[in-house]
């Protein structure tokens, strides 16, 4: 079986007036970083987001929440055991059924045992290519503070006005063999990251889009330029970048990513890339083929 070739990510997708990852240890505010004033995403949230879309196509994940039959939620030992039972080797059972094992790796407590795997495919920090800053909002609730009071409880959230987030990973081919990945499973993977964050519709997440992907694939494992989200640079003639509130307010530029490519131009198999076609970018290269996604 041939495993996963070697490749690179780089989406982009945006939002306004909404909270793509908010901070449990600060009030559930969007993450941010205060130097540079650009919102930041984990790369476990955009892990979750391509496991909730990939179990809604019939996928089986690991990482989830699950209820034990005693009640509360099932602790990783147990999760294990549902998902595989009594197989002697239950790591390999855990990738041969689960397309996030296979991608992500995991870690998986087996009997008296720790198993860590790392994933052929790794997110990082994903953070705005704008300027941006975190709106509050404070408002009444629908119920009283308490039974026969008149007072009603207080709610309180926050959102960012717009951003446009750059989410880079890499497809690690000296890992896919480890891990059984397969370039199946990393084109479910992709789709799951352009159509999970267009489904991800709730209060919170509503109104995110998914508006441009690249993937550059290489002939070599272990070969790929890095950082692509750093060589996106946003343009725009607002006087401040947090001004910026909508794709009409700039274009993306992808200049130095097509500098980078022709580099490598003797390693790299295809680059292909998706467009929503509501945002403006500037740099694509005359030889990337254009896929539709069924868009």
């Amino acid at each position: 079986m041939s495993y996963a070739k070697q490749s690179e990510i780089l989406f982009l997708w945006d939002g306004e007036n909404w909270n793509p990852n908010g901070d449990m240890l600060n009030s559930n505010a969007p993450r941010y970083d205060e130097i540079s004033r650009k919102a930041l995403i984990s790369d476990v949230r955009i892990k979750r987001t391509i496991r909730d879309y990939l179990e809604t196509k019939g996928e089986e994940i690991f990482v989830k929440e699950t209820q034990s039959p005693k009640g509360g939620l099932m602790d990783g030992k147990g999760r294990v055991t549902a998902l595989v039972g009594s197989e002697k080797d239950k790591v390999a059972a855990l990738i041969e059924k689960c397309i996030d094992v296979r991608a992500f790796g995991g870690v998986f407590p087996v009997d008296k045992e720790t198993n860590n795997l790392t994933g052929a495919i790794q997110f990082k920090m994903s953070k705005s290519l704008n300027q941006t800053e975190i709106n509050y909002i404070k408002g009444t609730g629908a119920f009283a503070s308490s039974e026969g009071k008149e007072n009603k409880t207080f709610r309180e959230e926050y959102s960012l006005p717009y951003a446009v987030f750059g989410t880079y990973g890499v497809v690690n081919a000296l890992a896919s063999e480890s891990t059984k990945l397969t370039d199946n499973d990393v084109e479910k993977i992709i789709n799951a990251l352009w159509f999970g964050t267009k489904n991800l519709i709730s209060r919170s997440k509503f109104g995110q889009l998914p508006r441009f992907l690249l993937r550059i694939t290489y002939k070599e494992a272990g070969c790929y330029i890095g950082g692509l989200d750093n060589l996106a640079t946003l343009k725009t003639d607002k006087p401040q970048e947090n001004e910026i509130k909508s794709t009409a307010d700039y274009s993306v530029d992808l200049s130095s990513i097509t500098a980078e490519l022709s580099k490598y131009k003797d390693k790299i198999e295809s680059v292909e890339y998706v467009t929503d076609g509501n945002i403006n970018i500037e740099g694509i290269g005359s030889d990337w083929k254009k896929l539709d996604f069924g868009i």
